[in-house]
């Protein structure tokens, strides 16, 4: 993986990526470290194992990200402990990944209140063209993106940047050449566990 601010340590990177046509070997894009505190009253937390939920603990480093601007109002969200990205798939699930790829990416839009929705770039409703958003439950667990809506308070956050650091320019990699690190925990409203392969859900088994 090539994107590192500057008090994160470099994570190995995959073969030939240095060499490629778009590496960047000097930080040239201006982002920040921040928390994102979500209104349903959790900072969202990156654990060591790559999954996702929201926190109360203001002082959690795995509530530290990289907010590293890869586009005209787009992200990448990107652990700060684990290097890990953000990802959303094709079935509205959250998950990270070791690799940027267009699921990593995410549309940066200012909502009411100064608090800030985060869009998948590649993903949304077909019939409707609805986005689908990263989202906190009330219980501090994360929500498929094509279930979140922009109007509510799981939909809204609020960064808290505690630096601004330059970043270097992340490789794109294909969707396929991924394998996320660690599903989600599901909300309580989803049946379909969120353990990833591949950015695809795979379902538990049913139980009795």
């Amino acid at each position: 993986m090539c994107i590192n601010v500057q008090k994160v340590a470099r994570r190995s990177q995959p073969k030939g990526n240095q060499s490629s046509p778009g590496y960047s070997h000097d930080p040239q894009l201006k982002g920040i470290v921040t928390r994102l505190y979500c209104r349903q009253g959790y900072y969202l937390q990156m654990h060591p194992d790559g999954s996702l939920d929201g926190t109360k603990d203001d002082s959690s480093n795995s509530t530290l990200f990289n907010l590293i601007p890869v586009g005209l109002r787009v992200v990448a969200i990107q652990g700060v402990k684990t290097g890990l990205y953000i990802a959303l798939n094709g079935e509205g699930f959250l998950y990270t990944s070791e690799l940027f790829t267009p699921e990593c990416k995410f549309k940066e839009s200012v909502f009411e209140n100064y608090y800030v929705i985060y869009s998948s770039m590649l993903y949304r409703q077909q019939e409707s063209g609805r986005a689908w958003f990263l989202g906190l439950n009330k219980e501090g667990q994360v929500m498929k993106g094509n279930r979140v809506k922009k109007t509510k308070p799981a939909a809204h956050f609020l960064p808290k940047p505690l630096e601004v650091a330059m970043y270097r320019e992340p490789s794109l990699h294909d969707i396929g050449e991924t394998v996320p690190k660690a599903g989600v925990t599901p909300s309580k409203s989803t049946s379909a566990s969120a353990i990833m392969n591949g950015g695809k859900p795979v379902n538990k088994s049913k139980t009795t």
